[in-house]
């Protein structure tokens, strides 16, 4: 592999766990371009992501998206010193196409390849925004498919998963409740809407993993499948009894009991482990109740939070070159051209 400049790399990141095409450059922690091409809109007539679709629709889009990075950048791939890639997790499909496009960029182009994690991926992209983490900070990655809690002291060498879903991530549950409703596809940003609307008050939904009983073992976990059910056993109730669903009251009590226990587990993480700096990320991030929520009780606790901009909230190739921006920068060894991708990846893995 040819030896990188001097000064700060040029990393072009490749992200392709799920349904977005994301490519972008970064040197150090400035964002030149993030290029998006999504398949959403492919897969909402099917109620959710449909991996062998998703997977086309990477191929199709990579080498276009590639090139409207660089061309946006006003940069030459040559000019590239390393090329980082989702690894996991996410779906196989998907991961492989991205996996792939690198693998076959750092060869073409003589740079070293480095396999990065897409959940730690969502926390360093903050680092784009507000600029680098002050030493440790707690990282909640919220979204369609992950509910993690990470204590992060290095994002490049240094992750510790706290706590994580046991069932339905945040952002699933949002779906499935939203399927339940009549909502179209995807129901997070439609419940997010409605419940602004409702009374978050209006009906009490449980809390899930909050019990005494739950606190010794899963202190920093979290299950909304529970939540899910409660939700569908009282619309169901309510139908059977001739009674007009209050869609918008739903909404914003099941929200609430979500951000409830999302927030307050957080913040006792933070308290437990001395943390002043709480940083958010993820597609469920974007949502207004959260949001509102995190700010409200970091206020009372004393908490810096950090929530970067919807646009970096979804999955984007931003987050993973920045992810691989820090780790270039903390010299960790660039991974091999026969890395493999993983579904599951563990959290405390943050390249391969």
């Amino acid at each position: 592999m040819a030896p990188m400049a001097s000064g700060d790399p040029l990393v072009l990141g490749i992200e392709t766990s799920c349904d977005e095409t994301g490519v972008a450059l970064v040197r150090g922690d400035e964002l030149l371009v993030d290029a998006t091409a999504s398949s959403m809109d492919e897969h909402a007539r099917y109620g959710g992501i449909i991996p062998e679709v998703a997977s086309r629709a990477h191929l199709e889009a990579m080498i276009p998206t590639i090139q409207q990075a660089v061309g946006e950048a006003g940069v030459d791939l040559s000019q590239v010193d390393a090329v980082a890639v989702t690894a996991g997790p996410g779906l196989v499909g998907p991961l492989t196409i991205g996996a792939s496009a690198a693998k076959a960029l750092a060869i073409g182009l003589g740079k070293p390849l480095y396999g990065v994690n897409h959940v730690i991926g969502h926390a360093c992209v903050d680092q784009l925004v507000h600029g680098p983490f002050p030493g440790r900070v707690m990282a909640l990655v919220v979204s369609g498919g992950h509910s993690s809690l990470l204590l992060v002291d290095d994002v490049a060498t240094d992750v510790t998963e706290l706590g994580s879903t046991l069932d339905d991530a945040a952002g699933e549950a949002f779906d499935k409740v939203g399927r339940l409703l009549g909502l179209p596809y995807p129901g997070g940003p439609h419940i997010d809407r409605l419940a602004r609307e409702g009374d978050p008050g209006a009906i009490r939904f449980p809390r899930g993993l909050t019990a005494a009983k739950d606190q010794a073992r899963h202190a920093y976990d979290f299950s909304f499948s529970g939540l899910k059910t409660a939700v569908a056993r009282w619309v169901e109730t309510e139908q059977d009894a001739g009674r007009p669903i209050p869609v918008a009251d739903v909404a914003a009590s099941f929200a609430e009991a979500v951000v409830d226990v999302l927030t307050a587990k957080t913040i006792a993480a933070c308290r437990r482990h001395d943390v002043g700096t709480l940083v958010v990320g993820g597609g469920f991030s974007a949502n207004s109740q959260l949001r509102e929520k995190a700010a409200q009780r970091c206020a009372e606790a004393g908490i810096e939070l950090r929530i970067p901009p919807i646009r970096y909230c979804t999955d984007n190739g931003a987050m993973i070159a920045a992810l691989g921006s820090a780790v270039v920068r903390a010299g960790v060894a660039p991974s091999t051209l026969g890395i493999g991708v993983d579904s599951s990846m563990a959290l405390t893995t943050v390249s391969v």
